[in-house]
């Protein structure tokens, strides 16, 4: 069955992330992707005029499913904040196990393009800058005295597994990852106290 331009568009993003992912970006060539994905170069060169926009949409697709990923793993459905915070990296430890994982493809993408204004760089800072900016609407309903502060720290700890497990694998230093968002976040009596105090200053219903 022939494909229409959108599904042929997102079969070779799908091919172009195994081989960038799994090799590394510069490692891998335009016509390598178009051979793995069983499509004419010229095909793929209408698709993307040139390697750094392939590059650039494959992050962007890379994006597409990390957001989706972190927002399962936070949504509000009725858990507290904290167990939003704390779902995250309980997720975090299952999608860096080796077999899945080889790092985060964003900090590689950034190491491989270090220049800002390429289409790979910008949107992997995009991604980080989205995921700092989810922990501090988190960090916010908690209603510690510093949540730029503590969105902060817990990126920095998030970030610290992805580079972490790369070296010393899943069972080193990204294990205590949990552990030590535990400290950083208010104990559950203090949140309750904030939440009560919240809603003595909350008006009275008309």
């Amino acid at each position: 069955m022939r494909r229409s331009a959108a599904q042929t568009r997102e079969h070779v993003l799908g091919i172009a992330h195994e081989l960038f992912y799994w090799n590394g970006i510069h490692a891998i060539g335009v016509d390598r992707v178009a051979a793995e994905a069983g499509v004419a170069p010229t095909t793929l060169y209408r698709l993307f005029r040139s390697k750094d926009d392939l590059v650039g949409a494959y992050v962007e697709r890379a994006d597409h499913y990390y957001r989706a990923w972190f927002s399962e793993a936070t949504k509000d459905d009725g858990r507290d904040p904290r167990d939003r915070i704390l779902a995250a990296f309980d997720e975090l430890i299952v999608q860096v196990d080796p077999a899945v994982c080889r790092g985060c493809p964003f900090l590689m993408a950034l190491a491989e393009f270090p220049d800002p204004e390429l289409p790979a760089h910008r949107n992997a800072v995009a991604t980080k800058a989205w995921m700092r900016a989810r922990f501090g609407e988190l960090a916010g309903q908690l209603g510690v005295a510093e949540p730029d502060a503590l969105a902060d720290q817990l990126a920095l700890v998030m970030e610290g597994v992805y580079a972490s497990v790369q070296a010393l694998g899943i069972d080193g230093p990204a294990r205590q990852a949990r552990d030590l968002v535990e400290l950083l976040l208010p104990d559950r009596a203090s949140e309750d106290a904030v939440g009560a105090e919240a809603r003595r200053g909350a008006p009275a219903p008309a």
